[in-house]
């Protein structure tokens, strides 16, 4: 009898105990006090605004003095009354385990002295950055030769082991053989592989279930390469058959995962279009015909500008000249898909340029290229949500959504550039940084 009763009372003390934690780690209401903020969705900047945040979403928005005079017991006041308040913005183009290939000589000395364990370590840091810059979401488009080493990244953030952005991963990626570096060592070698490498609809329709098995959330491939300038238009190389391509666009799309396609001369874009891929990454060579193939598809283009402007010189100088013409022609590209009204998701292939770099100066060329402000933070807001399939959760700041914001100081919307200086970083209802504003 009282080792029953003793056995109840330990139990009743130990759920006490659970729930006293429970409570003491569930995070109180928050108050945002915006001094302007961005509505992405209607496209108009709000002033005196308040954001009531709880849990991990958003609560309620409206004038201050309504939200402040309904605001929960204890709830927590944060003033960002002098900043400019928007939603955490979305990189749809990432390489959290690259720090940077603007030569083949980058590229292969990672892959060959790095391990995969410093590889991920280095990751842990670029994600780090990535929330710091103000990007609460990213797509990180495959591996680099790192294998799965994303998916153990993007866990570790979801389970709060370290800080980062929300991620949606590719992993290895898929290129045919002979088309995607390591490549030009000796045949009596066996070097490693900065892709999946697969040929065959068999062969790639396995591979794909097993990117799936392993993690990924999306599917990305290589659609071309030897990119050259004929009649006036960036023509590639096609990497797969139109059969392969078939195969590991239906196999995706079977399985409920989008596809990701590197595609950079015409021939890629619309070879990739054709086959069904849900983005088209980088584009370059993107024209009147290709662009509407897009539109018609309602298909994504990530055009990832900065890392073409960064690369450019260094490429050139290695011996691939084309690369400071890519500039020019995706320049004018961009201009027209504006135009076109096409669905333009902000991505920049940071890992492809340094970490060091912030990934936010894509804002200013894509401005300069031919989008209003506006049309450019809506690229890295509710369009990307959009290309993630995350409308519901992401990309706003509105009830239901989650509490991923970010404040600036000054205002993006004269000065893009505002945005390579984000003083507040919110994911998740959490706070991660807050710096004193002006």
């Amino acid at each position: 009898m009282r080792s029953t009763a003793l056995a109840a009372l330990l139990l009743c003390l130990s759920a006490s105990r659970a729930l006293a934690q429970d409570t003491a780690r569930a995070p109180a209401a928050t108050i945002i006090k915006a001094g302007r903020m961005i509505d992405v969705r209607k496209g108009e900047v709000l002033s005196d605004r308040a954001i009531l945040v709880e849990g991990a979403r958003v609560k309620a928005t409206g004038p201050s003095a309504e939200i402040l005079s309904s605001a929960p017991q204890g709830a927590t006041i944060i003033d960002l009354s002098n900043a400019t308040v928007l939603p955490g913005l979305i990189d749809c183009h990432t390489h959290v385990l690259l720090q940077g290939d603007i030569t083949a000589a980058d590229y292969d000395d990672q892959l060959l002295k790095e391990s995969i364990p410093y590889r991920t370590i280095r990751a842990t840091v670029a994600a780090k950055t990535a929330l710091e810059n103000g990007f609460t979401a990213i797509r990180d488009l495959e591996t680099e030769g790192a294998m799965f080493a994303d998916v153990d990244v993007k866990r570790a953030i979801a389970r709060g082991i370290i800080p980062g952005p929300r991620m949606f991963v590719s992993t290895r990626a898929f290129s045919a053989t002979g088309m995607y570096p390591l490549l030009g060592y000796s045949w009596e070698l066996k070097m490693p592989e900065g892709v999946q490498i697969v040929d065959g609809p068999d062969a790639i329709r396995k591979a794909v279930r097993e990117q799936i098995k392993y993690g990924a959330d999306w599917i990305k491939f290589y659609c071309d390469r030897r990119y050259y300038m004929e009649n006036g238009k960036l023509r590639s190389k096609v990497n797969f058959t139109e059969e392969e391509m078939a195969a590991l666009v239906g196999e995706a799309h079977r399985l409920d995962h989008k596809v990701a396609a590197h595609a950079i001369g015409k021939d890629g874009i619309m070879a990739a279009l054709k086959a069904g891929a849900d983005t088209i990454e980088h584009g370059d060579g993107l024209d009147e015909e290709s662009i509407d193939l897009l539109n018609a598809r309602g298909a994504f283009w990530c055009p990832t500008i900065y890392v073409g402007a960064y690369v450019a010189e260094g490429r050139a100088a290695a011996g691939a000249p084309i690369w400071k013409e890519l500039v020019e022609v995706e320049k004018k590209a961009f201009g027209l898909a504006v135009k076109k009204g096409a669905k333009i998701a902000y991505g920049t292939d940071v890992g492809g340029f340094a970490w060091t770099e912030n990934q936010a100066r894509e804002f200013a060329y894509m401005v300069d290229y031919g989008m209003t402000p506006m049309q450019a933070i809506q690229s890295a807001t509710i369009v990307a949500a959009d290309l993630l399939d995350q409308e519901k959760n992401l990309g706003a700041i509105e009830p239901g959504m989650f509490a991923d914001i970010v404040a600036v100081n000054g205002d993006p919307l004269k000065d893009i550039r505002v945005l390579e200086h984000v003083r507040f970083v919110m994911k998740n209802g959490k706070v991660f940084k807050h710096e004193a504003g002006k």
